[in-house]
């Protein structure tokens, strides 16, 4: 359904509440950013007043990644059956109070809980925003110029995270925990006044419960297995059954999708190339910089001593490059397209990780890692909104929110494999003699795989490109019922790739 908001954005005037609307759906994203950022940092803290393992620890960060992950699927297309806005609203709730409890218990399992519960109301949330902006705002140079903002508040709060939660941390973690509370509570109430109402989809055919349950246990094994295969050993028999048991679960769940009137995925939406592209590379971009992330905090802190607000300021030239350039990027997609953005925003990526290979024991911030930061924050600040208004480019406002959910179950999912991956190539580089040289030795064979990541998306992006043309028509399949007929099955869309 058209939101009541559409007709004033699609005519070039953003009203105030316009305005208010994109600022509620900008705080959730902003949350969710904040929150992954932040937690890393106080971990050590978390683990000492707690008298946790290391291996509980992983579970904190882990917890929520499993319900966020798991979830998407279902929560995006939850939001498209039951209302975008009641969905929003009642998660972004819940988020508040799990931020409260988080900040408040005194066990590790009720912590891990509140992070599960956590994952899990952003899982909703996700999807529900994005889809929400989507549907508001026309297709063009007005929603990309509202999804830059979007999801440069994004980058803002992952780097807005690494800093506060290095300020907030020499008082106490829990401050770290209890922060988002405030902030999704105001969120939740200028919403209630200012997200439009909509309606729920009445022609769906239905709710599909056994897609619903097989895509979210798929999902949920899936997320489960890749973040214990380090541990577990990726060769282990544990391990070998689970894969094989996802394997299981996706194939039925495919089968099922298939043959449902309703489903909670309508593989149709599949057969574009320029939807298959986003979908990957959102994979391979998140996936990178995770990886990417993981080692330079351990490198930072762990070999050359910094502390943890020094390791979050010099991750900060890449977010705050992000949020400089959030009001461009918009009208830069209107120009080039976003496939030609995606591929420029790899290439550069590809050159700040292999810049930081350099790295010693005593780097010259400046002339060292700089640049690599540099790089990666104005990759960051091309790859991520183009490769949302990619994916949501030519899709019915009734399947919004699938496709959102679908796009963000590649980024995280994309990131818990290929954390994994780099973690175990990390491990198995290990020294026996840990001196520092042989640490960061052992570090170099994961930044290779980092770099190796982002040249895989950098060619997927590639296959792409075409020779420039002012418009370019994509074919995104119609969602179709029992009587339809063959001709009704699919339509041209315009779109700029």
């Amino acid at each position: 359904m058209t939101s009541p908001l559409t007709h004033p954005a699609s005519e070039g005037r953003w009203t105030p509440r316009l305005w208010g609307t994109l600022l509620v759906l900008c705080a959730a994203m902003f949350l969710d950013a904040l929150d992954v950022s932040m937690v890393g940092v106080a971990l050590p803290s978390i683990g000492t007043e707690l008298d946790l393992s290391t291996s509980t620890l992983q579970w904190i960060v882990s917890g929520y990644i499993l319900g966020y992950g798991g979830l998407l699927l279902l929560g995006g297309r939850t939001a498209d059956l039951l209302g975008r806005r009641q969905v929003f609203l009642v998660a972004l709730g819940i988020f508040a109070l799990a931020s409260l409890l988080g900040g408040l218990v005194d066990s590790g399992p009720l912590l891990i809980a509140s992070r599960f519960i956590k994952g899990l109301s952003a899982a909703f949330t996700a999807p529900a925003g994005l889809s929400i902006i989507t549907t508001t705002f026309a297709e063009g140079p007005l929603r990309n110029r509202a999804l830059s903002i979007y999801t440069t508040c994004a980058a803002t709060g992952f780097s807005m995270g690494l800093v506060l939660s290095g300020l907030l941390t020499e008082a106490s973690w829990r401050l770290t925990m209890l922060l988002p509370a405030p902030i999704a509570l105001i969120a939740l109430v200028a919403g209630l006044k200012l997200l439009p109402r909509s309606e729920r989809e009445k022609d769906h055919n239905g709710y599909d419960i056994p897609g619903a349950v097989l895509g979210t246990a798929s999902m949920l094994l899936l997320v489960f297995t890749v973040v214990q295969a380090p541990q577990e050993g990726w060769t282990s028999a544990r391990t070998l059954l689970s894969f094989l048991a996802v394997a299981v679960l996706l194939t039925v769940f495919v089968a099922v999708e298939r043959r449902s009137a309703g489903p909670l995925i309508r593989l149709g939406v599949l057969r574009s190339g320029s939807q298959i592209r986003a979908q990957l590379g959102a994979m391979a971009f998140f996936g990178s910089y995770v990886g990417f992330q993981f080692l330079v905090t351990l490198y930072m802190q762990s070999l050359l001593g910094w502390s943890a607000l020094h390791t979050a300021l010099a991750f900060l030239p890449a977010g705050a490059l992000v949020a400089v350039s959030s009001t461009k990027v918009g009208s830069i997609v209107d120009r080039f397209g976003t496939q030609r953005l995606i591929a420029a925003g790899f290439a550069l990526m590809v050159v700040g990780y292999a810049l930081f290979l350099r790295v010693n024991l005593d780097p010259v911030y400046a002339s060292v890692i700089l640049p690599s930061m540099l790089l990666i924050g104005a990759a960051c600040a091309l790859v991520f909104p183009s490769l949302n208004i990619q994916a949501t480019n030519g899709v019915d406002d009734h399947e919004q929110g699938m496709v959102s959910g679908l796009l963000n179950t590649s980024v995280q999912v994309g990131g818990a494999i290929f954390l994994a991956v780099v973690t175990a190539t990390v491990t198995a580089g290990a020294p026996e003699n840990a001196t520092p040289q042989a640490v960061l030795d052992s570090y170099r064979p994961g930044l290779v795989v980092v770099t190796a990541i982002a040249v895989a998306g950098l060619l997927i992006s590639l296959t792409g490109l075409r020779a420039r043309r002012p418009r370019q028509s994509v074919v995104v399949a119609k969602s179709t019922s029992a009587a339809a007929s063959p001709s009704q099955e699919s339509e041209r869309v315009t779109v700029r790739d």
